[in-house]
């Protein structure tokens, strides 16, 4: 089966639609956890991924990170710890818990569920704009 990529942005919105999903379903534990005691508020920090696929498509090097250098050839390699082509679960920070030591804060989550979702509207569009470009181009080549 033939698979045809429009341009190469396409991935990376299909990417970014994906990672919004998760996203939302994130915020949305968040709220569903507001009465929960010591529940910590989730986030995910996917832009940083799509970044680093975007250089990696566009073929642009910023690499910011210093080789170790290895000495001898029976000194063990170096240990990535974080593997910057995948999305990061993390915890809000800067919010006070409450007294029972939750951190979820509904006039927070409802904005970043907003947001959100106005990014997923937007990509969603783009996507479809993309196909019926693609869609005029191929009925009119028809044509001739």
């Amino acid at each position: 089966m033939m698979v045809l990529t429009t341009t190469k942005a396409k991935p990376l919105m299909e990417m970014a639609l994906t990672a919004r999903a998760q996203r939302q379903d994130m915020i949305a534990g968040n709220i569903a956890n507001i009465d929960t005691p010591f529940y910590k508020a989730r986030d995910i920090d996917f832009e940083s991924a799509l970044v680093e696929k975007t250089k990696e498509m566009y073929k642009k090097s910023d690499i910011k990170e210093l080789p170790m250098a290895q000495t001898d050839n029976q000194h063990m390699s170096a240990y990535k710890d974080n593997d910057s082509s995948k999305s990061t679960i993390f915890l809000r920070d800067g919010h006070m818990a409450r007294n029972d030591g939750n951190t979820v804060d509904l006039d927070v989550e409802t904005t970043e569920l907003g947001k959100n979702s106005v990014m997923f509207n937007a990509l969603t569009a783009a996507l479809k704009k993309n196909s019926q470009i693609f869609k005029s181009v191929l009925e009119a080549s028809a044509k001739v």
